[in-house]
């Protein structure tokens, strides 16, 4: 079985190509054309194992139901692909800022676009094997209940970016290029842009404050997690 996906979708003609396509693939897919029908389709048994959200919605805004889906202990892990034609970098963060997995900028390619949602798919069914607590530094990282400390404060973190933090720290002291994450920790392949990598890792160093210095960059190769917390940059 291939999944049920929410379609949040206004623009009539969208929602039935993008439909069409997903059903071809073997998906089976519920439709909302509002914010507030997508909050009230998604908690409908069975709950959706994606939802794809449009951000221009002629009521509640698709950053709003995302903000929304994710406060609800019922929703919190149901991953969230934005489609939107708002494509500056500004919009991405505040995407990935409420918890978005993925964010796709129309026009879009529908083939890219299910190639996305099959590697989120995938993931979600495919979890890395989890550690037990570590301590890196000033991090504390409880990978069985998912949650990080710097300090002893407690940075909440959406599935991705806790996902691809425990994959730097797998991988401390080794480069990972962005290809390498995005195939890793995203499921994608080399056909993906890499930007994502780059706005992901931005945010997360934001949200782990003086511990995001741990996430060290290297020019022209991608991104590597420091061996020690006391190293420092040559």
């Amino acid at each position: 079985m291939s999944g049920l996906i929410l379609i949040v979708e206004d623009e009539a003609d969208l929602l039935a190509t993008l439909e069409y396509n997903l059903e071809r693939e073997g998906y089976r897919t519920r439709t909302a054309t509002t914010g507030q029908a997508a909050l009230d389709a998604v908690l409908v048994e069975p709950l959706p194992d994606l939802v794809l959200l449009d951000l221009m919605l002629p009521d509640i805004s698709g950053t709003e139901v995302c903000r929304k889906l994710r406060a609800d202990d019922r929703t919190r892990e149901i991953p969230v692909v934005m489609a939107t034609a708002k494509g500056e970098e500004i919009d991405r963060v505040v995407g990935f800022e409420v918890g978005a997995d993925d964010y796709v900028t129309k026009p879009f390619s529908v083939r890219e676009l299910i190639l996305r949602i099959r590697a989120i798919l995938r993931r979600a069914r495919n979890p890395v094997e989890e550690r037990d607590e570590a301590t890196f530094g000033r991090l504390r990282i409880d990978e069985p209940a998912h949650k990080i400390w710097v300090d002893d404060e407690e940075i909440r973190l959406t599935a991705l970016e806790f996902r691809l933090l425990t994959t730097f720290h797998a991988r401390r002291g080794r480069v990972q290029t962005r290809e390498r994450l995005l195939s890793d920790v995203w499921g994608y392949q080399a056909e993906v842009t890499t930007r994502t990598v780059d706005t992901h890792v931005k945010r997360l160093r934001e949200k782990l404050g003086d511990a995001g210095q741990y996430i060290e960059t290297v020019r022209g190769v991608g991104y590597r997690f420091r061996a020690r917390p006391d190293e420092t940059t040559a």
